[in-house]
């Protein structure tokens, strides 16, 4: 499988990073060897002094596709999660100043959450009007909506899919509503979609 991340889909946190707005999607991929283990904490590299969380909608691909058409997208996901993607900001400003790639700020081992419940996308009137969110130590930090999306779910299977032949179990990270911020260990990071809680992940 393969993680494929959508970055600067939310005008309010394209703004609290300072970033351009873009005129297509931005993406970029992590290795399986991201993604953090059931039921282990989250370790702060040693290689960072600041671990930003971000809290992202993921979608499951169920079939093989490529070159897929925005009206068929719908067809290639039954199941919507949460996780975070885990970004070592101070290393990608580095990064981004020399113009070079984001791998290692944002792929390292761990780098992934994904939720260990999936929700059957029945169970949304619409995909495109899901509300999410993140608590740390108890207190909302992040709140998203997918109706905020500059792309929408289909319109990303459709734009992603022209790049990258999308396989059985492949997710895709949506993007990241404003709110981002620093963890710290003992952190306590849990992810809602609604009021159900999907993930809950210790910091160390």
């Amino acid at each position: 499988m393969k993680i494929i991340c959508v970055g600067r889909n939310y005008t309010e946190h394209i703004e609290e990073l300072q970033n351009e707005k873009p005129q297509d999607p931005v993406l970029f991929l992590k290795p399986d060897t991201a993604i953090l283990l059931k039921k282990q904490p989250f370790f702060i590299p040693s290689f960072s002094q600041d671990v930003h969380y971000e809290v992202e909608l993921l979608v499951r691909i169920n079939r093989v596709g490529k070159h897929i058409q925005k009206k068929f997208a719908h067809k290639y996901y039954d199941e919507i999660g949460l996780g975070i993607d885990f970004t070592a900001r101070d290393l990608q400003q580095k990064l981004k100043e020399k113009g070079l790639p984001w791998e290692k700020a944002k792929a390292f081992d761990g780098a992934a959450v994904i939720g260990e419940k999936w929700l059957n996308k029945k169970e949304f009137e619409n995909v495109d009007d899901i509300n999410f969110s993140l608590q740390r130590n108890g207190e909302l930090v992040q709140k998203g909506e997918t109706s905020h999306m500059l792309w929408k779910i289909d319109e990303l299977i459709e734009y992603i899919s022209e790049y990258f032949t999308l396989k059985i179990g492949d997710v895709i990270f949506t993007g990241t509503p404003a709110g981002v911020g620093q963890v710290q260990i003992n952190d306590e990071l849990k992810g809602y979609i609604k009021n159900e809680q999907i993930f809950s992940i210790q910091v160390k």
